[in-house]
């Protein structure tokens, strides 16, 4: 069990996805994604392995619930800045986590 204090300390931070590139040198099939998190937080890149459910198109304009902050992370030859949050289907394809409405990009999950 961890304590609210805990839960408190991640940032999960409502991002807009604005690029989506291939990224070819990813283990597992995957894209490099810059989500715009607001002026505040600015723009960050990410690694997600969504390639099974989203074409490259779909994502884009799409908003999703990230974590913001973590330290960077390098991932093969990219350094990924946040966590883009995520949920496998049965089948092992990762759906997005996602507001059901328009919100400001940087909005935290509380």
């Amino acid at each position: 069990m961890i304590t609210w204090d805990d839960f408190e300390k991640v940032e999960l931070r409502i991002g807009t996805i604005i690029e989506v590139t291939d990224f070819p040198e990813a283990r597992k099939p995957a894209y490099k994604l810059r989500v715009d998190f607001g002026s505040d937080i600015g723009i960050r890149k990410s690694s997600a392995q969504l390639t099974d459910l989203y074409g490259k198109d779909d994502l884009i304009g799409k908003q999703v619930l990230a974590v913001t902050n973590f330290p960077p992370k390098q991932i093969g030859p990219f350094l990924s800045e946040c966590l883009v949050t995520g949920v496998q289907t049965q089948k092992g394809a990762v759906t997005l986590v996602r507001p059901d409405a328009q919100v400001d990009n940087g909005e935290r999950l509380f």
